[in-house]
């Protein structure tokens, strides 16, 4: 068995990956003509083989990506195309796979690793676990006509030049919670004109000279009430007229569209202005993190509580299957930002699970909430310690991949 890289531009790769992908993810339709090979590497995305004899058995791409958790920005290996020949699933080829991938990413400093499982289980196996969804939700728009007016906010249509702002304000909402991706680096490439060019519009919230929220939506065919659909890919405001004014100017459509559909995660605050308590989940995407690096993802959240005298947090993480994440460590506390080292095994210390320590990185699960499922053990000295500087931001997802 032989782990490589693919090489996306070379013709035997590129058609192997292709048909090995056409028949796990179905589209397009199989058997189909393999299309020409790129001819340069796309930057940020590396896809690994598994080879038996010169023959694809499975694959694993991976982007390189920033994430936001605990206000900062976090180098992110985002996993994507997850493929093993039907005749070859079980023979444990996955292991070997990520085992590749998350050592290339350890080289290119990526501590915690996302994905979008098919299958929880087998990646649960590899250190991942459920921190969040990305969701679509239905609202039909004549519910929407009874949002209140906000006061002074109105909505207008985006220009290239607003695009800037728009940027800002996302970063700005996505700083404050625990998962969006930053939509900066080589995966997210497009321009301030590209951007606005591959949707029906882009929408502002405008609170005198500010820009308070935006959306970006696709109108869609049809215009009858009873099977028409808005597509509402971003609905982000920085205050609650924000969120008033974009949903106001949805539910303006209501009389020849019957049904917006929104892309969304989490408990979104965009759902505090509605009147009603319509948001039914017409489609979820449960979503995976791993923290391949504890002390390197711990150091670079910065994570600090204001008044906390200096503390060190002994803890260990235990049955990582790729042996990247096993080990003691110490995490400095304090009101100024602390940092994390990897330490010689000590005993009778709190132990995470790798799955425990993803949920506790993220703050989906308190302390209390992992022994109870057996994702913690040992003393529980500084569970509500953990809990106030882990826990508090909301997770949000905001971008499939």
């Amino acid at each position: 068995m032989e782990i490589r890289l693919i090489d996306p531009v070379d013709p035997a790769d590129h058609a192997a990956q292709f048909r090995l992908g056409a028949e796990a993810f179905g589209a397009p339709p199989y058997p189909a003509t393999v299309p020409d090979p790129p001819t340069t590497r796309p930057p940020g995305r590396e896809v690994w083989g598994a080879f038996d004899g010169g023959t694809l058995l499975a694959r694993v791409a991976a982007h390189s990506y920033e994430s936001w958790w605990h206000g900062r920005r976090l180098a992110t290996s985002g996993i994507a195309g997850v493929t093993v020949a039907p005749e070859h699933r079980g023979e444990g080829l996955l292991h070997p796979l990520f085992q590749a991938v998350l050592e290339a990413a350890a080289g290119r400093e990526e501590a915690v690793s996302t994905l979008y499982p098919t299958a929880n289980g087998i990646y649960r196996s590899l250190g991942y676990e459920l921190v969040a969804s990305y969701d679509t939700v239905e609202i039909p728009t004549h519910e929407l006509t009874g949002v209140r007016a906000p006061a002074t906010t109105r909505t207008q249509r985006a220009q290239v030049a607003d695009i800037a702002s728009v940027r800002a304000l996302y970063d700005a909402w996505a700083s404050a919670q625990n998962g969006p991706l930053t939509r900066t680096g080589p995966r997210f490439a497009t321009t301030d004109a590209e951007l606005l060019a591959g949707v029906t519009g882009v929408s502002l919230a405008v609170d005198g000279d500010e820009v308070v929220g935006f959306a970006t939506w696709d109108r869609g065919e049809d215009y009858d009430p009873a099977t028409s659909v808005i597509e509402v890919h971003d609905l982000v405001a920085t205050s609650l007229d924000g969120y008033r004014a974009l949903w106001r100017m949805f539910a303006s459509y209501s009389s020849v569209v019957g049904r917006l559909h929104l892309s969304t995660s989490g408990d979104d605050a965009a759902r505090l202005v509605l009147p009603t308590s319509t948001w039914r989940v017409v489609s979820r995407h449960p979503y995976m993190l791993r923290v391949s690096d504890p002390a390197a993802a711990l150091t670079s959240a910065r994570l600090a509580l204001p008044g906390l005298a200096p503390t060190r947090v002994a803890f260990a993480v235990a049955g990582d299957r790729l042996g990247r994440a096993d080990g003691c460590y110490t995490l400095h506390l304090g009101s100024e930002p602390g940092i994390c080292e990897r330490v010689a095994p000590q005993d009778d210390v709190p132990t995470f699970t790798t799955q425990g320590l993803a949920l506790a990185f993220a703050g989906a699960q308190s302390c209390a909430n992992l022994r109870l499922v057996g994702h913690l053990t040992g003393p529980d000295t500084h569970d509500r310690l953990l809990d106030a500087v882990l826990g508090g931001r909301p997770l949000h997802v905001r971008d499939y991949f």
